[in-house]
């Protein structure tokens, strides 16, 4: 079986993470393309071995990319193509369907009670989401708090899957030298009581809400993991409460230890060096940060968490839900900085989400849902032009429409990072 993966960027988001540490377990020859931003994610996939091709769109109303997309497609000749994010799903099923692929599987993995990766959901949205989800052979759902949600938007319930996001619990495990490097790159103080936040800089996450709660914590330290548009309001915001000293922003930091030496540390790192993680978001689809920092031994306050909330009682010991305001947050870490916990053990919650089982259970998606699919229509015929009659291999006059990820564990070829479509290969997709 030969997969495409179809995701709208690649800088570091739980999306993209996931799709990253998919490539490493899914038993199957897979390429990835990014509609646009090529990112510290598509670096991290390069270094282990795979092949990005960047699409170069040039906006959500970039239609000149639909027969780019479609006829790299048509030339793969790929057996499931899977897409990730909103605007990967609306131009990937599209384009998928028009080059005759079979089987076409979206994940969701950002869909809201009120927002879709922070856009709102208003009727337009909605209704081009259920309009190119009627293209496609399988949704995945990655919370059954999703998938409640699609099929209260209309998608029907014999198409939605649902398969969790994966966790690798080892490489979150705490390292003692990485927690006093991390926190002297960081300017940490030894004895700090440190306070970790995961995710996008966005509106959405309601980072703010722990900078107020910093700011009625005395000696306690805030560290951000992730970047994003928020990130100057938030040190803005630091800065007028007084607290920027002790607010941290360490930037997009990839899983695990595979960032180059003298940049920012991985998330495992940034892990270690902290004493507690707190999730302020009230909107998430699945709560992967929760996890990782369970995963790391670390009390966890929390708004909301379906990957916990879904999960019988008693299943994360560490994980402690707590009110939307600073202030219910300024009480929970108070409660947890006196408590002085030292690490805990990884509990059920994580050993549910473990990868290996995760990518099983997306095996058994891709399998079904190419026993339902539709019998094939004749092969869509891209056209004369490089690559055409031989995708795998190079064209006379430059690199393959769609580079080959050959996945480590098959092969020990490494493949550098792409370029963009080239202006030749843009044009004559046309």
């Amino acid at each position: 079986m030969k997969v495409l993966h179809i995701i709208t960027g690649l800088g570091v988001g739980g999306a993209e993470q996931q799709l990253r540490l998919l490539l490493r377990h899914l038993p199957y020859e897979a390429d990835v393309v990014t509609l646009t931003n090529p990112g510290t994610v598509a670096r991290a996939i390069v270094r282990e071995g795979g092949r990005v091709r960047n699409l170069d769109m040039a906006g959500n109303r970039d239609l000149a990319a639909l027969p780019r997309l479609t006829k790299l497609i048509a030339r793969g000749r790929y057996d499931v193509v899977h897409t990730h994010l909103y605007r990967a799903c609306l131009y990937g099923r599209l384009a998928a369907k028009l080059a005759r692929v079979r089987t076409i599987v979206a994940t969701e993995h950002s869909l809201g009670e009120a927002r879709m990766e922070g856009r709102p959901l208003g009727p337009g949205v909605r209704g081009l989401y259920l309009a190119s989800e009627r293209l496609g052979t399988t949704t995945v759902a990655v919370s059954p708090t999703i998938a409640h949600r699609l099929a209260r938007w209309g998608v029907p319930e014999q198409r939605i899957q649902v398969v969790p996001n994966g966790v690798d619990a080892a490489q979150f495990a705490f390292s003692a030298g990485a927690r006093i490097a991390v926190r002297r790159q960081l300017g940490l103080p030894d004895g700090a009581f440190v306070v970790g936040a995961v995710g996008r800089l966005a509106a959405g996450k309601r980072f703010h809400t722990l900078i107020d709660a910093i700011a009625e914590l005395p000696d306690a330290w805030l560290v951000f993991a992730g970047g994003g548009e928020q990130e100057q309001p938030l040190r803005a915001r630091a800065e007028r409460l007084g607290v920027g000293a002790r607010v941290v922003f360490a930037g997009e930091c990839v899983q695990d230890n595979t960032t180059p030496a003298g940049h920012r540390p991985s998330l495992a790192g940034v892990l270690s060096a902290v004493d507690c993680l707190a999730s302020p978001s009230g909107e998430e689809a699945f709560g992967l940060a929760v996890v990782e920092g369970l995963a790391a031994g670390l009390p966890v306050a929390y708004v909301t968490c379906p990957a916990i909330d879904d999960l019988p009682a008693g299943s994360a010991p560490g994980a402690l839900r707590t009110g939307r305001t600073a202030a219910a947050f300024a009480a929970t870490l108070g409660e947890l900085r006196r408590a002085a916990r030292p690490r805990l053990p990884v509990p059920d919650a994580v050993r549910r989400y473990c990868v290996t089982a995760t990518s099983a259970q997306l095996v058994r998606v891709y399998e079904a849902a190419a026993a339902r699919a539709p019998q094939p229509h004749p092969a869509y015929d891209p056209g004369p032009g490089p690559g055409a009659t031989a995708p795998a291999g190079p064209a006379p006059d430059g690199p393959p429409a769609v580079p080959t990820h050959t996945s480590p564990k098959n092969s020990a070829t490494t493949s550098p990072m792409t370029s963009p479509m080239t202006s030749s290969e843009k044009e004559e997709s046309r």
